[in-house]
């Protein structure tokens, strides 16, 4: 007997994996959208801050790390489910491009920078984004 599985049903199945490994959650940083047209703005003057986007269920884990290199490294396991609200608001054609688009992820109160970004994939769909942060 054969089992089949699509690229939806795969996702559904790393979303519920996550959950179960603990649902934990990071924060997303994005650069904010400005207000175009202002002279300020133009000139740079203007601070257009960051918006936050709370990401959920995830997996953390600690990566080793060396003593002359980052204090902390992680990698984070998300989900496509985690992250398709936020592919088709900001318009973007993948989770991956997503991903490494962000200025920083937090998590536990500490800011970390995005290292790289892998996507698993199956039948030709992202189901699980593998994210090594460093800080």
């Amino acid at each position: 007997m054969q089992v089949a599985m699509s690229g939806s049903a795969l996702a559904r199945a790393a979303d519920a994996m996550l959950q179960a490994m603990g649902a934990q959650q990071i924060t997303l940083l994005f650069a904010g959208a400005g207000v175009a047209g202002d002279a300020a703005w133009e000139l740079g003057l203007v601070d257009p801050g960051v918006e936050q986007v709370v990401v959920g269920p995830v997996a953390v884990r600690r990566l080793p790390t060396s003593n002359a290199g980052p204090r902390q490294r992680l990698e984070i396991l998300v989900g496509r489910g985690a992250i398709e609200d936020e592919l088709s608001l900001r318009n973007v054609p993948s989770g991956q491009a997503l991903l490494e688009s962000v200025l920083g992820v937090v998590y536990g109160g500490e800011m970390f920078d995005v290292e790289g970004v892998v996507a698993e994939q199956f039948a030709g769909q992202d189901y699980l984004y593998r994210v090594v942060v460093i800080e």
